[in-house]
C-alpha cells in the first residue's frame, strides 16, 4: 500500500456487519455510558453540595469522578454513533484528540490516586498534623498538579504516535488506541512513541510502588490501633481506593503489556473494554458501597435534593471518615 503520511480519516474496527447487531451494540454502549455518567455525576454533585463531605478525601474523589467522566466520554460516544450510522470512520483530528485525552486523563487519574494514598497516610498515620498538612490550599495545589501532570503525557504521546508514516488507515480497535495505531507504521519512527511508552511505564511504576509502600505503613498503623471501630472506619476509606487503583493499573497492563501481535479482534475489544470502560463504570459503585457517609449523601441527593447545611467538625474534616 502507498504511504499515508496524514490520512484524511481512519477506519475503526467494526463490531458486526449485521444491522440488527449494530443497533444492539448501540443500546449496550448507551446503557453503559448512561450508567457511568450517572454514577460519576452523582458523586460530583453529592460532594459539592453536602458539607459533611467537604474534606480532602472527598475533594480528591470528586476530581477522580470528573476524570472518569471524561475518560468514558472520549471513546463510547463515537462508538455509539458509528454503530448507529453503520460507519467505521473517524477523522484524523478526532483520532488525535482521542489519543491525547485518553492519555491526559489517564495520567491525571493515576496522579490523583497517588495523592489520595498520601491523604490516607497522613489521616491515619499522622492525624494530629492532618489539618496542617492537608489544608485547603495544599489540596487545591496537589489536585491542580495532577491535572497539569497529565498534559505533557497527552502531548508527548499524541505527538509521538501521529508523527509516524502510516501504511494503512485501518485501526483494529473501536477507538484510537496507541498500540494498534503503531502497528500501521511504515517506518522506524514508531520507536519514538515506544520510548515515550517505556518512560510512562517507569513513572507509573514509581507511582504504584509509592502507593504500595504507603499502604504498608497504613496497615502497620491500623494493626496497632486499639479501637476496632476506628480500624473498620479507616479500612472503609482505604479498601475502595486500593480497589480502584488496582483496577486502573492492572487493566492498563492488559492493554499495553500484552503480546503486540497474534491477538484476535475479539480479544483486543475485550482488553479495551477492561481498561477503558470498566474503571469509569465501576469506580462510583466501589466507593459508594463501603463508604457510609457517601451513601448517606447520595440518598439525600435523591431525596428531593435535601442536604443539611451544618459544617463538619475539625475531627470529621481531618479524618475524612
Amino acid at each position: 500500500m502507498p504511504n499515508l503520511t496524514s490520512p484524511y480519516e481512519f477506519l475503526l474496527l467494526e463490531f458486526s456487519d449485521i444491522r440488527e447487531l449494530q443497533i444492539l451494540h448501540f443500546f449496550v454502549f448507551l446503557a453503559i455510558y448512561l450508567t457511568a455518567v450517572t454514577g460519576n455525576l452523582l458523586i460530583i454533585i453529592a460532594v459539592a453540595l453536602d458539607h459533611h463531605l467537604h474534606s480532602p478525601m472527598y475533594f480528591f474523589l470528586m476530581n477522580l469522578a470528573i476524570l472518569d467522566l471524561g475518560m468514558i466520554s472520549v471513546t463510547i460516544p463515537k462508538a455509539m454513533v458509528n454503530s448507529l450510522l453503520d460507519s467505521r470512520s473517524i477523522s484524523f483530528p478526532a483520532c488525535v484528540a482521542q489519543v491525547f485525552f485518553l492519555v491526559f486523563l489517564g495520567g491525571a487519574d493515576l496522579a490523583i490516586l497517588t495523592i489520595m494514598a498520601h491523604d490516607r497516610y497522613v489521616a491515619i498515620c499522622n492525624p494530629l498534623q492532618y489539618e496542617t498538612i492537608m489544608h485547603s490550599g495544599a489540596c487545591i495545589q496537589m489536585a491542580a498538579s495532577a491535572w497539569i501532570a497529565g498534559l505533557p503525557y497527552g502531548i508527548l504521546h499524541s505527538g509521538g504516535t501521529f508523527a509516524i508514516t502510516f501504511c494503512s488507515n485501518r485501526i483494529h480497535q473501536f477507538f484510537c488506541e496507541i498500540p494498534n495505531i503503531l502497528k500501521l507504521s511504515c517506518s522506524d519512527l514508531y520507536l519514538i512513541e515506544v520510548g515515550f511508552l517505556i518512560l510512562s511505564f517507569t513513572i507509573s511504576g514509581g507511582c504504584f510502588i509509592f502507593i504500595i509502600i504507603t499502604y504498608m505503613q497504613i496497615f502497620s498503623t491500623l494493626l496497632r490501633m486499639p479501637s476496632v471501630q476506628g480500624r473498620k472506619k479507616a479500612l472503609s476509606t482505604c479498601i475502595p481506593h486500593l480497589t480502584v487503583m488496582f483496577l486502573l493499573v492492572f487493566t492498563g497492563m492488559f492493554a499495553y503489556l500484552r503480546p503486540p501481535s497474534n491477538t484476535s479482534s475479539d480479544l483486543n475489544i475485550l482488553f479495551a473494554i477492561i481498561y477503558a470502560i470498566l474503571p469509569p463504570l465501576l469506580n462510583p459503585f466501589i466507593y459508594s458501597m463501603r463508604n457510609k457517609d457517601l451513601k448517606t449523601a447520595l440518598l439525600k441527593l435523591t431525596d428531593f435534593g435535601h442536604f443539611p447545611q451544618s459544617i463538619p467538625t475539625a475531627e470529621e474534616a481531618s479524618s475524612g471518615l
